[in-house]
């Protein structure tokens, strides 16, 4: 049996900007906010949504991420007994929970922390902290010296090569297993971590808990290094996060695409994929296009990953950092506000949707990856298991594309997203993509029950009343068979190769021949970079002239 993980879509919740807690910890008692935490598990659910990464949730002096007590539920949210019924009632809707585990570094509160400013080389903790000098004071007022993660002294580095520190945090991990039942950790700060804490960490999660699932925070590097058989299960993918914004911002799938190969190269991966988190902008600010949000999100559930949504995205919200505060990235939400998002709200309507078709269509968890079209505006792949082919298609211009795509050994494909249905002719389905959008086209013996994940996508919710582009079929000249198997013959291609001269610039797209389009987005291409023979097989694979005008209109 394949780990939970591998499928799980995850929702990410930050509970200390969600539940509108104080900024700073002065509280003397517990609050009740796990209790209004409670009817968002029907949501996230109703999301398609699997597993919950949630925190920092531990007694902290302020962001959650000073901590003060590892074996306390932060008071600003709840009692450690609320926290273990919200994690048991989230087991009960099928939702796995994994938490912020914050090792690298703790709050000056902290009792250990404390016990040195109090009785300085006579602390028994003395050694706890990396860097620990008594010969010099802290820009704090302390009267010794220490190594503060990234300059901020309110957050000093534990020693992790100490045995009592790795000791004690491991017998936290247990507390929190045994106490609240916990299914995973997300390590904060995992790009700074001892690697033999870490493989320890791995080894004892290992036997307290089946398929104990440990994700790290890495922002950029050889993701293999932390995700092993020895280390970690997946780090968080700040390399698709980038490409995904910045490949639809500037009209380009082949950031995107290279990204993909630059991961798959990596190895066999289960990456953490988000468009968003606690510490990014939000996806709709940082598009400059907002109905990029479809073709961003079908993306994000359908390449090799783990997808992963950020409390508040599913209904278009926006936040960005301002003057270096993550505030309007962590706000306080009401689900009241949202009752009637699923219905209502396109972006709700979309993510859910994805949930769903995720789940249903194993392919897109655990098949292979294979690139079967690519231009800045027009990307398809497919992902295949077990003899199932899987095609999604993305679009991020205003015009409607099509594209002709190599199919699995099946007569008929459904769009999981519209309930179209295209019926394969020579290995092939000629499919078109809406303005700005994306399908995933599905065996429809697979998805044989198309309408229960169908959804119009529309993705600006101010404008309610917008319709969905008419996806109406192509206008396409007859084929030539011989011309649309998937090889190309070397002598084809050295024939169209000399077809690059012949190319009128006085013609318009719409004036040229096939011929003479291949030509021009040859020539397009080299002037982006080296041209490579796969490359122009894709080019010369597509001998519909709809297709090509809209191929060659996508550059600049």
């Amino acid at each position: 049996m394949k780990p939970w993980y591998q499928k799980a879509v995850f929702y990410h919740i930050y509970p200390l900007g969600l539940l509108g807690a104080p900024k700073t910890n002065h509280e003397a008692s517990a609050a009740c906010r796990f209790d209004e935490l409670l009817q968002w598990i029907p949501h996230i659910r109703d999301l398609g949504c699997t597993a919950l990464y949630i925190g920092p949730v531990f007694e902290s002096t302020g962001h959650g991420y000073d901590t003060r007590d590892l074996h306390l539920v932060d008071r600003r949210l709840g009692t450690n007994e609320d926290f273990t019924n919200f994690v048991d009632q989230c087991h009960e809707h099928g939702i796995r929970v994994a938490v912020d585990a914050v090792f690298n570094h703790t709050g000056r509160e902290f009792p250990a922390f404390r016990d040195i400013q109090e009785k300085r080389e006579a602390s028994p903790y003395k050694d706890w902290y990396r860097g620990v000098n008594f010969g010099w004071g802290s820009p704090m007022g302390d009267s010794f010296g220490y190594e503060a993660w990234q300059g901020h002294y309110e957050l000093p580095c534990l020693n992790l090569q100490n045995p009592a520190v790795r000791e004690y945090l491991m017998d936290t991990v247990k507390f929190w297993i045994d106490t609240f039942h916990i299914d995973g950790l997300r390590l904060d700060c995992a790009n700074v971590l001892d690697f033999a804490f870490m493989k320890e960490l791995r080894s004892r999660t290992a036997s307290m808990k089946e398929d104990f699932w440990l994700m790290g925070e890495v922002i950029h590097g050889e993701y293999g290094r932390w995700v092993n058989g020895e280390m970690l299960h997946s780090v968080t993918n700040y390399e698709l996060h980038k490409a995904l914004y910045s490949g639809h911002n500037d009209h380009n799938y082949f950031e995107i695409a290279h990204t993909v190969k630059y991961l798959q190269n990596m190895g066999n991966l289960d990456l953490y994929n988000f468009v968003d988190n606690h510490d990014v902008e939000r996806i709709y600010t940082k598009l400059s296009n907002k109905a990029h949000f479809a073709p961003v999100h079908v993306l994000l559930y359908t390449l090799p990953g783990i997808p992963s949504i950020y409390y508040g995205s599913e209904f278009g919200i926006e936040g960005r950092k301002e003057r270096g505060s993550d505030d309007s990235l962590r706000p306080a939400l009401d689900l009241k506000d949202y009752e009637d998002a699923l219905k209502k709200n396109p972006c709700t309507a979309l993510v859910s949707a994805l949930g769903r078709v995720r789940q249903a269509v194993p392919a897109l968890s655990y098949g292979s990856y294979a690139e079967l079209m690519l231009t800045n505006r027009q990307y398809a792949f497919a992902r295949d298991l077990n003899g199932v082919r899987v095609i999604v298609t993305v679009n991020n211009d205003d015009n409607e594309a099509f594209m002709n795509l190599q199919t699995g050994n099946v007569s008929e494909y459904t769009g999981a997203l519209s309930g179209q249905h295209i019926s394969v002719q020579d290995g092939h389905i000629q499919v078109a993509v809406a303005a700005n959008n994306g399908e995933i086209w599905v065996p429809s013996e697979v998805l044989k029950d198309s309408a229960e994940y169908s959804v119009e996508v529309q993705t600006e919710p101010e404008k309610s009343e917008t319709e969905e582009p008419d996806m109406k079929e192509p206008d396409m000249k007859e084929p030539n068979p011989e011309e649309t198997v998937s090889e190309v013959s070397e002598t084809q291609i050295e024939t169209n190769e000399n077809a690059e001269n012949t190319v009128s610039v006085n013609k318009t797209p719409e004036e040229m021949t096939v011929e003479e389009l291949q030509a021009a987005i040859l020539a397009k291409m080299a002037g982006n970079g080296p041209v490579t023979d796969q490359m122009k097989k894709t080019v010369y694979d597509n001998i519909w002239h709809e297709s090509l005008v809209n191929w060659i209109k996508s550059f600049r």
